[in-house]
């Protein structure tokens, strides 16, 4: 006994050891008052020191599992072990209900595209890792954990962490947004912010309407609420004002979700002018409107644009939903919805009842981050380097990519568009064969077009990895021309 105990890592060897003997305590190995052997005998025959013994025993005890008897030794407490009743087999494919299989369906994690070791990716839109602004991320956690770290690591509140929510109401409101009226709400990040929103809207008609192609989670959280989605088409200035007040004359809608800014897969930004004419569209005929800031402050030319929410005045048509997670950190799950102060109220206690509260913590540290003026900088950083992966990867798609259509205004990839009857499930499974992969542009498409497109992440793809990986693409699309 004890000999199959082999200590691994860094973590404490004691706790080790005292884990390694609740369990076999639990198995039964050790039957109740079994005398153990003495801390020097332990330690001796698992070659380990007196004082981790020692200090093993004493957690042991501490924990009920073992009993000291003065001038005799220790012993194994009388513990509940894990002795089993009669076998019970459920049958979980049989309870599963329709959301919980329609969920596994559009999960791309499982049934997406796989990248095996040494394999060049374009399949991710994260942030490049090795941005990462370490030592004042440090930094500001300890800041803040040094003001109120007792207050920190308690439950918070369900609406967000104070501070936070007024930095990013101050944040909106530079970005021309009238705040009147308006509240704000602290997610995990968009997409607990979009299932909160869609959880709260009455189906009246259960549809909604969307840019044709758009965001896939978006499209996966309107089938998991049992939405019919009407996708309208793209233009190189954004969506197409023409079929969208056809879409609109033809049938109600509950909402609309846009992404008028870096647009999910496309790359395009609605020019202003065509951002007034939505907005006065969507107000004559009444609709909510749900507007995605994805990727904004990713500009690499050119002047601001404002979000739409913007555009909608004193109004209080627009929810917007924000999140820094693909300009600052994705591990800091942290979003947020600014909506009618009234409807925020009601979002609110969706949210408490689902999560309680985003992680008062990770806000803390966004928010002392944020404060000590540290976005700025990043920001500088980050959009020079992506600039140039973006202006390298648009070049290399010129040269070597025998598309139709090119799109991408900034953010963090390209949208590859080649001659209708173009197949890229056939392209991207000869070229994951050569070790390149990219996303397919299909899955993002509201009506099952798309099978001619694919898009294309570049912020944590090398540059020799972009040179290589899109000739690669580039030559098996051309073999497949022939």
């Amino acid at each position: 006994m004890f000999r199959d105990f082999e200590p691994i890592g860094d973590r404490p060897v004691y706790i080790q050891l005292k884990d390694y003997m609740k369990l076999i305590i639990i198995k039964g190995a050790l039957q109740p008052h079994q005398k153990l052997p003495s801390t020097r005998e332990l330690g001796v025959q698992m070659k380990l020191s007196r004082n981790t013994v020692i200090s093993a025993y004493a957690e042991l005890e501490e924990d009920g599992f073992i009993y000291a008897v003065r001038g005799k030794g220790n012993y194994v407490a009388a513990v509940s072990g894990g002795t089993a009743t009669q076998a019970c087999q459920i049958d979980w494919l049989d309870r599963i209900n329709d959301h919980a299989r329609l969920a596994e369906q559009l999960d791309l994690m499982k049934h997406g595209i796989r990248a095996q070791k040494g394999t060049i990716s374009f399949t991710s839109i994260a942030p490049d890792e090795t941005l990462f602004d370490i030592g004042n991320v440090k930094r500001a956690f300890k800041d803040r954990m040094s003001v109120e770290g007792d207050v920190l690591l308690n439950y918070g509140y369900a609406k967000g962490y104070k501070p936070l929510m007024d930095f990013l109401l101050r944040y909106m409101q530079h970005k021309g947004v009238d705040l009147k009226g308006n509240d704000i709400l602290i997610t995990n990040g968009f997409t607990e912010g979009l299932d909160i929103v869609l959880s709260a809207l009455g189906k009246r008609s259960g549809r909604v309407l969307c840019e044709n192609p758009t965001h896939y989670t978006a499209i996966k959280n309107f089938k998991l609420h049992g939405f019919q989605i009407t996708g309208i088409p793209m233009e190189d200035d954004g969506i197409s004002l023409t079929e969208l007040e056809r879409a609109l004359s033809e049938q109600p809608y509950d909402c609309a979700y846009f992404v008028p800014s870096y647009h999910n897969p496309t790359g395009i930004v609605m020019s202003p002018k065509k951002r007034q004419e939505l907005m006065s569209l969507m107000n004559q005929y009444g609709i909510p409107v749900i507007e995605d800031g994805f990727n904004e402050e990713l500009r690499y030319t050119g002047s601001h644009v404002s979000p739409l929410m913007a555009g909608a005045g004193n109004g209080n048509s627009v929810i917007y939903l924000g999140s820094f997670s693909k300009v600052l950190f994705p591990g800091i799950r942290v979003g947020w919805i600014l909506a009618d102060a009234e409807l925020i109220d009601y979002l609110e206690s969706i949210k408490r009842a689902r999560t309680i509260h985003t992680s008062t913590l990770d806000q803390s540290v966004l928010y002392q981050y944020l404060h000590n003026g540290n976005l700025e900088k990043y920001l500088k950083k980050a959009r020079t380097e992506y600039k140039r992966k973006y202006e390298l990867t648009m070049q290399c798609c010129k040269e070597h990519i025998p598309y139709a259509q090119l799109s991408g205004h900034g953010g963090l990839h390209l949208f590859v568009t080649f001659d209708i009857g173009f197949d890229t499930r056939e392209l991207l499974e000869l070229c994951s064969e050569l070790g390149v992969i990219f996303t397919p542009g299909d899955i993002f498409f509201t009506d099952n077009r798309g099978s001619n497109t694919m898009r294309l992440g570049f912020s944590r793809v090398t540059d020799e990895d972009i040179i290589r990986g899109i000739k690669m693409i580039g030559d098996t699309a051309r073999q497949l021309m022939e």
